[in-house]
């Protein structure tokens, strides 16, 4: 007699459905097959929620470095410098997805100041045209980002907001006038002691701005124009490197790989933003996997409880499944039924742990729900959420396995039953 496809597979679900969810009174295995369903649940649900509050963490302090740092930058491969900056800016311009390329000097000096604070340290010195850090320049707290000389012929210079308030200085305002530092270079400082009778050539800038402090951004940054850089640490001609702005951040691999190719790498080396923060990042992404494979220990014990709770099935069940086999039912077709029973738990444990955890997730990201313990220390209020769905997807997958997984011991036991002995030891 031939039996229908579509009627084979009805009858097998049919059949796990009812030893599922059919049962008329309260057993110790229903019981375990509510707990394995739960732990399935709010082991996927956590999941998600932690996921997605690390991928929002990971976000915003990407998004803080990058605010100062590039998407991508380029320097000299042996760190002496670029000379040709016209040849390497033409070639990043006309890379895809450059929207933006700007050449840029870096150095430490020894910051001074008359006033009584903190104001004798060593800071990072970052020359840079002003005319081409539209967009990328830094949100400012006090004044405004300029750099050019005033009537007297003083560059001005831009501090971090941090930094200004610790050392007294402030930009111009109705009230008051802007204060005046000193910067002196290593490489000045070497030509004093060669010249042991002249005094060090501190260069003196005028305040005009302070940007605002980022909770993991290097507080002692300054910023002044390209060509005070240049004579304050001697680099006439040549430049740190070239900075790169990109339509979108998550191409900055294809970018570096292309200018890579045309620039070679025996004269240039090619960095991304993650790239420059690789160390932080790194340790990020590992939190962020050793928290999952944690939390996965959840599925994976209500994984063993699907194991307990189908094999007591098989052997409440036996006779059935003798009578089945009797009636001309195969052993891949009980093997079948008792893998669907686990991929029903899996399904209804997944499904609703799916719902909860996005929900959550939802409703912190749009009603901050869970705010932050002191949050006026940092940048943010709640805690972030950002949800992606390679994670929601993976997770849903090797939950509904692992459930899947469960279920193959007690399907081999249950296809293993001899008919005649399970029908003559239930009678």
């Amino acid at each position: 007699m031939l039996i229908d496809r579509r009627t084979t597979v009805d009858y097998r679900f049919q059949i796990a459905r009812r030893y599922l969810a059919s049962r008329r009174e309260v057993s110790l295995i229903s019981i375990i097959t509510g707990i394995s369903t739960v732990g399935v649940t709010l082991g996927v649900a956590s999941l998600i929620v932690v996921l997605s509050v690390m991928n929002g963490f990971y976000d915003v302090v990407r998004d803080v470095l990058v605010s100062l740092d590039p998407h991508v930058r380029v320097v000299s491969a042996q760190g002496e410098g670029v000379a040709n900056v016209d040849s390497l800016l033409r070639v990043a311009r006309e890379t895809r997805h450059v929207t933006a390329a700007a050449p840029y000097v870096e150095g430490k000096a020894l910051l001074m100041s008359d006033n009584t604070g903190d104001a004798n340290r060593v800071v990072r010195v970052r020359g840079v045209e002003a005319s081409m850090m539209e967009g990328a320049a830094p949100t400012m707290a006090m004044g405004r980002f300029d750099l050019s000389r005033n009537a007297d012929g003083v560059p001005g210079v831009v501090l971090n907001q941090r930094l200004g308030q610790r050392a007294g200085l402030v930009p111009a305002g109705r009230t008051q006038s802007s204060t005046a530092v000193g910067l002196l270079s290593a490489p000045a400082v070497e030509r004093t002691l060669t010249n042991i009778f002249g005094s060090p050539p501190v260069r003196r800038f005028e305040v005009r701005g302070l940007f605002q402090s980022q909770g993991t951004s290097k507080g002692q940054r300054v910023f002044v124009s390209l060509a005070e850089a240049q004579q304050l640490f001697r680099t006439e001609g040549r430049v740190t490197g070239v900075e790169l702005r990109l339509d979108n951040l998550e191409r900055a691999a294809g970018v570096k790989a292309a200018l890579q190719r045309k620039l070679g790498t025996d004269r240039y080396t090619v960095q991304t933003w993650y790239d420059l923060q690789r160390s932080l990042y790194d340790v990020m992404q590992l939190e962020k996997w050793g928290a999952s494979a944690i939390l996965g220990l959840i599925v994976i014990v209500a994984a063993f409880n699907i194991v307990g709770s189908l094999t007591m099935v098989v052997i409440e069940k036996r006779a059935d499944v003798g009578a089945l086999q009797a009636m001309g039912v195969s052993r891949g077709d009980v093997r079948r039924i008792f893998l669907l029973e686990g991929a029903l738990i899996g399904a209804l444990g997944t499904g609703l742990g799916l719902v909860l955890g996005l929900g959550l997730a939802f409703l912190q990201q749009h009603y901050g729900l869970v705010p932050m313990a002191q949050a006026e220390s940092f940048l943010i209020d709640a805690y972030p959420v950002s949800v992606q769905a390679l994670d929601v997807v993976l997770i849903a997958v090797v939950s509904f396995g692992l459930c899947v997984l469960a279920a193959l011991y007690p399907a081999v036991r249950a296809a293993a039953i001899e008919p005649a002995r399970a029908v003559h030891l239930d009678g």
